[in-house]
């Protein structure tokens, strides 16, 4: 599947496009160099789920819940890990395997943790400027 944002303006289309799309799977990992959109994009999925926290990079926290009226959402941040110890201590299984909706980003720093069935999503900016999403 690929999802083209175009720009900021339409990038909540995308993110309603992405949903419809999720079907059962509930951890997505979300790939791109920095600056890609990752946490833009996962702010726009946030918000298009009825999230009204606000949605910010958990880049120090490593994790943020935030609350929609169907399930809660933890947004992961993995950029600072030097270690997989560092993971096994927050207790990551209780949060992949809590059916709850995960979204993470920099996931290629705990790959062999990362669910069997993760959604492994992939942005990248194109040379116009615009992002194109693949998963």
């Amino acid at each position: 599947m690929e999802i083209s944002i175009k720009s900021l303006d339409t990038i909540r289309e995308a993110a309603r496009e992405f949903i419809s799309h999720i079907g059962e799977a509930r951890v997505f990992a979300f790939y791109g160099k920095m600056g890609a959109g990752k946490t833009t994009f996962v702010k726009a999925i946030c918000e298009e789920l009825g999230c009204t926290d606000v949605i910010t990079s958990p880049t120090f926290a490593i994790v943020n819940e935030y609350t929609t009226q169907q399930t809660p959402i933890y947004h992961f941040d993995f950029y600072r890990i030097k270690k997989l110890e560092e993971v096994y201590d927050m207790g990551y299984e209780e949060y992949f395997y809590s059916g709850a909706l995960c979204l993470i980003e920099w996931p290629e720093l705990i790959e062999d943790i990362l669910p069997d069935d993760a959604v492994r999503v992939t942005i990248e900016e194109q040379p116009d400027g615009s992002r194109l999403v693949r998963y």
